[in-house]
């Protein structure tokens, strides 16, 4: 069966007055729905397909039928206020105390989604205490649809800007909530799942930084307020590094926006000392963050065999990626990829120099594009916004990419230098793209590097010298 069949023919046109608001659908309908609901959960008699602790398990199919026709239709915000005056998130948090029923309770926490997407019923399921209690406890449920639906309701009121602190509020003072967060990115394989949750902790990152800090800390909060009711047993001493890292990795083969999202609460972390410091003092001393990011932008992102255009496509991942390779190289000096780095293979570290300038090639190339398409619609206004956007973010894109390089062609070594030229990272394309980027600005590093450059390849240096003679090289 469908998950969300089509919504039932309405008996409005039989019975004036039947409509709900300015819709074909039935209000008698939806009351026998919602009333049959409520005798679900609290039957007059004992049903013989309920369990021994007395409650259903299952429902039957006509059942879930119409209930799943109920959460299409609370879609539609005349029905949702309808519902809303009904009563009917009072019905379900019946529904959550007292069904065993996974799947009604997915089903009652979709149409509570629904519902919040409307701002005046937002607002009421938000400042009602006991429902939002509850709610909050479904993250701790073994059901991937219950939490997948739980994350998408929580989103969807973080994102409304009149009741978001309310919930940042709630979420703090519940501190297994983090538990419950830490534990589906670490173990979840649902792509959608880890997705939705990814969306919500970014959202409470951006949001509070406060919360953030007591994440970061693993938690040392969770002795005050009230704690979530039926949390897995015996949870493992969760950090939230890791758990991201895992998410990250189930991700970023399946879903590129799920990915984007896991990168982006990195980045968010490294705006502190406390989260720069969670990343490179794990106990592998930031390796396997390092890897990751390292993977991304070497082997899968922005690669020599894709078209300039993708770096359009890529901009915002590869912002936050190398932002967070940038604070993690400022932060580098007893970590362990600083050891990798400066060994004389060089492998963890020339061919990221390399990626870093082709971003910037590509980046060129979008460039050159993009004035050649505002020539050609030099009169549509409306066009020219999206183009100024765009040129925001590959500007930040620049930016982040720049730092980074600078910092790392300052590090290089006369070892380095000869592997990235063996490579082909290094050559006078390469050099120059860099140098032209670089300067003015990083002109420091820059002559850094060319003194570094001329003792591995003196003509490669003489070439580079001409090209940019406002360098001042040291001989």
């Amino acid at each position: 069966m469908d998950r969300n069949p089509s919504p039932p023919c309405s008996d409005a046109e039989e019975e004036e007055g039947d409509a709900v608001g300015n819709t074909v659908y039935s209000k008698h309908w939806l009351f026998s729905v919602l009333t049959r609901l409520i005798e679900v959960i609290a039957p007059a008699e004992p049903d013989p397909a309920a369990s021994p602790e007395g409650a259903r398990t299952e429902l039957d199919e006509e059942m879930e039928n119409d209930i799943c026709k109920v959460w299409d239709m609370s879609m539609d915000e005349d029905v949702a206020l309808f519902l809303q005056e009904f009563n009917a998130p009072d019905i379900f948090m019946g529904v959550f105390a007292k069904s065993k029923c996974p799947r009604l309770t997915e089903i009652c926490v979709g149409i509570l989604g629904n519902m919040a997407c409307f701002q005046d019923i937002c607002m009421s399921i938000s400042k009602d205490e006991n429902l939002g209690q509850v709610l909050l406890q479904r993250l701790c449920d073994s059901d991937s649809p219950t939490l997948l639906e739980t994350s998408r309701l929580l989103l969807t009121c973080l994102s409304q800007p009149e009741v978001a602190n309310v919930w940042v509020e709630r979420i703090r003072e519940n501190p297994s909530v983090y538990d419950c967060v830490c534990f589906i990115m670490s173990s979840s394989t649902n792509v959608e799942l880890l997705v939705k949750v990814g969306e919500v902790v970014d959202k409470l990152f951006d949001l509070d930084e406060e919360l953030m800090l007591n994440w970061i800390k693993n938690g040392t909060c969770r002795s005050a307020g009230p704690s979530v009711d039926d949390s897995p047993e015996e949870l493992p001493d969760f950090k939230i590094v890791p758990c991201i890292l895992e998410a990250a990795k189930q991700v970023q083969s399946d879903n590129p926006e799920g990915l984007d999202v896991y990168m982006h609460i990195l980045q968010l972390l490294t705006t502190v000392d406390e989260g720069i410091q969670a990343i490179v003092q794990a106990p592998d001393g930031g390796k396997e963050t390092w890897s990751l990011l390292y993977d991304l932008v070497c082997q899968e992102l922005c690669q020599p065999d894709d078209p300039p255009i993708i770096v359009q496509e890529q901009k915002t991942v590869l912002a936050s990626i190398l932002s967070v390779l940038s604070a993690m190289f400022a932060s580098q000096t007893e970590q362990e990829y600083t050891r990798m780095r400066k060994s004389k293979s060089c492998f963890f570290y020339m061919p990221l120099i390399g990626s870093l300038i082709r971003i910037l090639q590509y980046m060129e190339g979008c460039g050159k594009r993009a004035v050649d398409n505002s020539k050609e619609s030099e009169q549509e206004e409306t066009g020219r916004t999206d183009v100024n956007e765009e040129d925001f973010h590959l500007k930040i894109l620049k930016d982040i990419c720049c730092e980074l390089l600078s910092n790392m062609l300052q590090e290089l070594t006369k070892e380095n230098t000869l592997e990235g030229l063996h490579q082909g990272h290094l050559n006078e394309q390469t050099c120059s793209c860099a140098f032209q980027n670089l300067l003015p600005l990083y002109s420091a590093s820059v002559e850094s590097f060319l003194e570094v450059l001329r003792e591995a390849d003196q003509t490669l240096a003489d070439n580079l010298e001409q090209r940019f003679p406002g360098l001042k090289v040291h001989t």
